[in-house]
């Protein structure tokens, strides 16, 4: 079911017209959550650190964590020392817990796949929870040397007070039919993208995005660079594309948009067969008992939920945002800014 109403938000169907007034009703609703937090009728909280916001407006994968990933390393260079707050989708944390980089003391099941990931990538305190506002006040007590917040996901949720807000949204399926939930994928209007400091589109302006006028709020492009191949048993064992030729290869991906990995296989040269998971999807063994395959390539998302019964024949591509030039002056401008009041 979850599948078949994805697939009913890239078009305009019949079912989207019967769904239209739901969408109108959770617009509404929206607005008046919005607009309660922001009169001050609903309490706020401010952390006492300045918070940085990396979110969407659509349901699904669209490229967040490899923008969070990238900018604590800059914010590192800068002279910062951030902690990453999440939800940790997926994860079954309660009510806060430390994410840790070591995947037998911190697995994917526990606090989602993507928190696990940040922490491997910027050895950063990461802090999960559904009460944002808890998690940065519990990463804050544990760890007295961090100075700014970033959060992962969280542009609507109002209850925590931000300071920078970075909107990230994927070229490719960009916003869909462009309505609300449950008839399109989106849990704010495009509208939205005005009030935000910054919007990332990760991958160049397709037909999908510029029929939104995108070009308008001059999208920053980031594109993802990969890199050789890692094991996944012995991260230190690597190897590049062409040292696979010959050999059978399945590409598996549980992230938001597979085709995107598989794209990036192809270009690498990769003749491979692929198999596409749900955005999140929790790997087992037994996915993978049938596979005839020599390799298995999947990304590192993927990679953190495989970790407890890789074998031998399981490889990674690691990737990294490489961003315009426009993003970290726009983010410093804002936090000198705020120094200065």
């Amino acid at each position: 079911m979850k599948t078949w109403l994805q697939q009913q938000w890239y078009g305009r169907t019949r079912w989207h017209i019967l769904l239209m007034p739901l969408s109108w009703v959770f617009a509404a609703l929206s607005r008046v959550r919005k607009y309660l937090y922001k009169s001050g009728w609903r309490k706020t909280y401010r952390l006492d650190v300045p918070v940085v916001i990396v979110g969407n407006i659509n349901v699904g994968g669209s490229g967040k964590t490899p923008v969070v990933i990238w900018l604590a390393k800059q914010l590192q260079l800068a002279g910062y020392s951030p902690g990453i707050i999440s939800r940790g989708y997926g994860g079954k944390a309660q009510p806060v817990q430390l994410v840790q980089p070591v995947f037998a003391d911190s697995s994917a099941q526990q606090v989602g796949d993507e928190p696990v990931l940040i922490a491997q990538r910027t050895a950063c305190p990461v802090y999960v929870s559904a009460d944002r506002v808890a998690a940065g006040q519990a990463l804050l007590a544990a760890h007295a040397d961090c100075n700014i917040i970033i959060s992962d996901d969280g542009l609507q949720h109002y209850r925590l007070q931000r300071d920078v807000e970075i909107v990230v949204f994927d070229s490719v399926k960009a916003f869909g039919n462009g309505a609300l939930l449950p008839a399109g994928p989106l849990r704010e209007s495009v509208a939205r993208l005005y009030e935000v400091d910054a919007v990332v589109s990760n991958g160049k302006l397709n037909a999908s995005a510029i029929a939104f006028n995108m070009s308008r709020l001059r999208p920053i492009t980031m594109q993802l660079q990969s890199a050789d191949f890692y094991n996944l048993v012995d991260s230190q064992h690597r190897c590049s594309a062409q040292d696979f030729s010959g050999l059978k290869i399945l590409a598996i991906a549980g992230i938001g948009n597979p085709e995107r990995f598989f794209q990036q296989l192809r270009h690498m040269g990769l003749v491979f067969q692929s198999q596409a998971y749900a955005d999140h999807y929790a790997f087992q063994a037994a996915d993978f008992a049938a596979a005839a395959a020599d390799v298995i390539v999947m990304t590192e998302k993927d990679a953190v939920k495989c970790q407890a019964f890789a074998q031998g024949n399981y490889w990674v591509l690691p990737v990294t945002a490489v961003i315009g030039d426009a993003l970290l002056p726009i983010v410093l401008n804002k936090l000198d800014r705020l120094k200065a009041h």
